[in-house]
């Protein structure tokens, strides 16, 4: 009878076999699954925005954007893109030294940037359409993101962690399941739980930042925010990447390290151990 699920040390092998890929694509199929995995976040990030804004008591504001914001990620997982976060578990196959440093980072940077142009442009096709007018959806948009901008070097690193980790447990849970329930199911509970914290993700701030400043252009939208004048002058573009950066290595530290890595550590390294201590016994 057939599982209905892998294994963990099934699931493992996959990553590896999945990185190798990832790895080897052509730079311009990387590039192009990079935006649309950034096009499809931002339209997550959008609607979990308009569905919570107008929303006084902060709990259940980001309960109901967190019930909104998955549909990003389940596309991502369904119909196939790159997104950076979860392309950190890449160093799966870097430890078993199936691709290169060089193939990793090169990956990492082409598809970080290809999220950032698909963010980009849903935001621009956002602003474009007037749906910033809707309630106070572009006052909201520059709060998010003058907030974000404000947050300290130290802090936004920890968030990215704790944000990559429950991002790549989403991600390696799904590759378990076998048909699309499983991998719907996999990709909403995580994710429901990491915008319910308010974790960082860097390709969801890529959104976030490129409305925030589109919406700060409009004056109505400034003062819908009533954001406090000093937050509001770190919404800038050096504002934006004294986030970003952060936010970018602990989410490649909670990623890479604290889930790619230590499932390779608990499933390929031990094992390797063992095998080579029963060859000794057997000897």
């Amino acid at each position: 009878m057939d599982k209905k699920m892998l294994s963990p040390d099934e699931i493992t092998n996959y990553v590896e076999q999945v990185g190798v890929k990832k790895a080897n694509n052509k730079c311009v199929q990387t590039l192009f699954l990079g935006i649309l995995a950034g096009a499809f976040i931002a339209l997550g990030a959008y609607a979990s925005s308009v569905a919570s804004h107008g929303i006084s008591d902060p709990g259940l504001q980001k309960f109901v954007a967190g019930i909104v914001f998955p549909v990003g990620l389940i596309l991502v997982l369904i119909c196939g893109a790159e997104l950076f976060t979860g392309n950190s578990l890449l160093s799966v196959a870097w430890a078993e030294k199936k691709i290169t440093t060089g193939q990793m980072f090169k990956n990492w940077t082409l598809v970080w940037i290809g999220n950032f142009i698909g963010a980009a442009f849903v935001a621009i096709l956002v602003f474009e359409s007037g749906l910033l007018s809707t309630g106070n959806v572009g006052g909201y948009a520059i709060k998010v993101a003058a907030a974000k901008a404000s947050m300290d070097f130290v802090p936004a690193i920890a968030s990215g962690i704790l944000c990559n980790v429950i991002v790549c447990v989403c991600v390696w849970g799904s590759y378990a399941a076998k048909d699309v329930t499983g991998k719907i199911f996999m990709g909403f509970f995580p994710i429901f739980a990491f915008v319910i914290a308010g974790f960082e993700h860097c390709v969801a701030n890529m959104y976030y930042f490129s409305i925030g400043l589109l919406a700060k252009t409009n004056s109505a939208f400034v003062e819908a925010s009533h954001v406090a004048v000093e937050k509001l002058d770190n919404l800038t573009i050096g504002g934006i990447f004294n986030n970003l950066i952060p936010v970018t290595i602990g989410n490649i530290i909670g990623g890479a390290v604290c889930i790619g890595l230590v499932y390779w550590f608990i499933y390929r390294k031990c094992n390797k151990k063992n095998i080579e201590i029963r060859e000794k016994l057997s000897a």
